[in-house]
């Protein structure tokens, strides 16, 4: 006999304390067996509505064949449905509070209609078989402050189409199909994690993603939910780790999402100062109401947890943490204190980020936090944010401004590439280029480079060689590992053909080169979060815009000398001061790894303020690493 699911006091306890860490296995549509009826328990919370029913295939969407029951005083109202089964569709049909005729996507719904289509589908999402143990008990001792971390960011719609025949076909892989592509390729690239960016439901392609409906739901443009498990599980098994977008800051007005849902503002504030974001004609979350806190922490559980996601990067933190944010005067109201700090979103993240990491050890919590807010990464404890780690805006800025600049003036922009070192220890950082760098008419990373077609190749190559060798973790976005040409658009594939061409084929194998090296060598992650791990050897050397560092070793053994040169001059009697008088090993230079690594020893000359030296020639553009 089935038990009878029903939304008890406890659930309502619990939800009213914003601390139901799994409401979703309670909200939202459940397949069950009341006494011997097979149907679907359905539960919605909508606080102010004057009735509640669910409509659907299974009523052929009759306002009046099943109403919903209100289960106690918190405003979840609920129904059992016998003969509703998994694949129906259905919506929340709410009067609201002055009488309003709503018809609502489900806010928990695990499935949905695939766009233009707004409806919710019944879907059973438990009952899917993991086979990523090996990965989720070794995912315990991953620690992001010294393990190697590379990710390769991804918008599954457009990282690679099927070709279509007619105008109506999206040409969009399965998660399956899209699954076994991809590990194939980042497995061979050397890439550790991806991120997947638009996977929550979302009704415009156009907005990426970053516009959610239906944050319980893997995006239907790809297949089912299950078929998205698959790929997680997919990706694990070739030991790739995994990282979703997740949009808490703010949600879209379209008629069947959150906003105004039961006819009153549920998850938005009132007040549009508070709740509405001028420029991006979006709602923002009342994170001061304990139901709407818990629709997201349960959120950011359900992805970890239920789908066995390995990180979430939380997009547009700073537009949560400032009230005044990209508002004008008279647009936002100020806090208790009289300042522009949302008090709510800042104790929101503190929760949200304990509750998850102390929850799942060897996730992470992203942040991409736009200003020097200070401790994102700090300890909840010590008035941090408590994010594991935090994109560097500022590192990248800097980093293509001067990468832009015509050789000739980037001795007016040396700090440019050194200023990053003052502040590396802040926070822990990721340095990110981002599909933000490459759209808008922003150009491919390759069309910011200065010079001809030859001087561009080279020039990202020298630039791609200084992210990997500078700390903090790594982010690309997909395109930019073989030099896309043209920027990224979510319509069509990326520019896969250009393989077909020398240049496009080297400047691919060159980041696979430094893929391989990142993980290889301790020195480039160990001691990302450390100062004993990274010493200048020249960062002034501004006239002739060399930059020569190392990374050292925690174990003090194949430690690593780097040099670059941002010219197109070639220094045939370029001298280097080392920090020990040993030899060097010359392992790899512009074109790549070197089939017979070449021995330079250091001598007893001056060079670089240091006591010892050695010489060798550095080509136009050159690149140099040597262990020692």
């Amino acid at each position: 006999m089935g038990e009878k699911m029903h939304f008890s006091e406890l659930d309502q306890y619990l939800f009213g304390q914003g601390t139901h860490y799994d409401i979703y296995k309670k909200l939202g549509a459940h397949p069950t067996t009341q006494g011997r009826k097979k149907g679907v328990y359905f539960a919605v919370w909508a606080p102010n509505a004057q009735s509640v029913s669910v409509v659907g295939d299974f009523n052929s969407w009759d306002t009046e064949a099943n109403p919903m029951v209100k289960a106690g005083p918190i405003g979840v109202f609920e129904v059992f449905v016998p003969g509703a089964k998994i694949g129906d569709l259905y919506k929340f049909f709410i009067v609201g509070m002055h009488g309003e005729e709503l018809y609502k996507a489900d806010p928990y719904g695990n499935e949905a209609e695939l766009r233009p289509g707004t409806a919710s589908k019944v879907a059973d999402i438990g009952d899917y078989k993991w086979k990523d143990s090996t990965w989720m008990k070794k995912r315990v001792e991953f620690d992001e402050n010294t393990d190697a971390m590379s990710i390769y960011e991804v918008h599954p719609g457009s990282w690679r189409k099927h070709a279509v025949e007619n105008e109506d076909e999206n040409g969009f892989y399965n998660y399956r199909e899209f699954a076994h592509e991809l590990a194939k390729y980042v497995k061979d690239m050397g890439y550790t994690h991806v991120e997947l960016m638009g996977i929550a439901e979302h009704p415009f392609d156009g907005s990426w993603g970053y516009q959610v409906t239906g944050y319980y739901a893997p995006t239907s443009r790809y297949g089912s939910a299950q078929d998205f498990k698959y790929l997680v599980d997919y990706l694990h098994r070739n030991k790739i780790g995994v990282i979703l977008d997740w949009v808490p800051g703010h949600f879209p007005k379209d008629a069947h999402g959150l906003a105004n849902f039961d006819g009153t503002a549920v998850y938005e504030h009132q007040d549009p100062r508070q709740g509405e974001h001028p420029d991006w004609g979006t709602k923002i979350y009342n994170y001061g109401r304990p139901e709407v806190k818990n629709f997201l922490i349960a959120n950011a559980l359900f992805w970890v947890e239920e789908c066995h996601v390995d990180g979430l990067r939380v997009d547009a933190v700073a537009s949560m943490l400032y009230l005044d944010y990209g508002k004008q005067d008279g647009q936002w109201v100020a806090n208790k204190y009289g300042d522009n700090k949302n008090l709510e979103a800042i104790e929101f993240f503190k929760h949200l980020n304990t509750v998850v990491l102390g929850r799942n050890h060897g996730t992470v919590m992203i942040a991409e936090e736009s200003t020097a807010w200070p401790k994102v990464t700090g300890k909840a404890e010590d008035d941090g944010l408590g994010f594991s780690l935090k994109w560097n805006m500022g590192w990248m800025n800097d980093f293509l401004e001067y990468m832009k600049t015509d050789p000739y003036f980037r001795k007016f922009n040396h700090n440019k590439m050194t200023f990053s070192m003052t502040y590396a220890y802040s926070e822990k950082y990721i340095l990110v280029i981002s599909h933000d760098e490459v759209v808008h008419l922003k150009c491919s990373m390759l069309n910011k480079m200065p010079g001809y077609p030859d001087d561009k190749f080279k020039n990202l190559k020298a630039a791609y060689a200084f992210m990997f060798f500078h700390p903090g973790k790594k982010l690309l976005f997909m395109g930019q590992e073989f030099g896309q040409l043209r920027e990224w658009s979510e319509e069509r594939e990326l520019d896969w053909y250009l393989l077909g061409e020398e240049n496009h084929k080297d400047l691919q194998s060159f980041v696979k080169t430094l893929l391989h090296m990142y993980k290889k060598y301790p020195a480039l992650y160990k001691a990302d979060n450390d100062p004993e791990g990274f010493e200048w050897i020249n960062a002034d050397d501004g006239d002739r815009s060399i930059f020569s560092f190392v990374r050292k070793s925690p174990t003090k053994r194949n430690n690593l000398l780097f040099v670059v040169n941002y010219t197109p001059v070639e220094r045939s009697d370029y001298r280097v001061g080392v920090p020990k008088k040993k030899q060097y090993k010359l392992i790899m230079d512009e074109n790549g790894l070197l089939e017979k690594p070449q021995t330079f020893k250091a001598e007893s000359k001056e060079c670089d303020n240091r006591e010892f030296s050695f010489a060798y020639p550095l080509a136009p553009y050159g690149v140099a690493v040597f262990t020692y």
